[in-house]
């Protein structure tokens, strides 16, 4: 397996994993009393898998300076 097919995998696990996270806050936020602490948590786990996923992209598609 070569450097990007790994990096493809690792991106959709992480898309995966962004998704899930969605769903979880969403299910936090569905009923009061909300759980300030876990919504923020998961948000900023959210947040780093859209960071991560960027770089990882970056990897994939070339920066080309024209």
């Amino acid at each position: 397996m070569d450097k990007q097919e790994t990096i493809r995998r690792k991106l959709d696990e992480l898309k995966v994993e962004h998704r899930d996270l969605d769903d979880a806050i969403a299910r936090v936020t569905e009923a009061p009393p909300y759980d300030q602490v876990t919504i923020q948590r998961l948000k900023k786990r959210k947040l780093a898998l859209r960071d991560e996923i960027g770089r990882l992209e970056d990897k994939l598609i070339p920066d080309i300076i024209a």
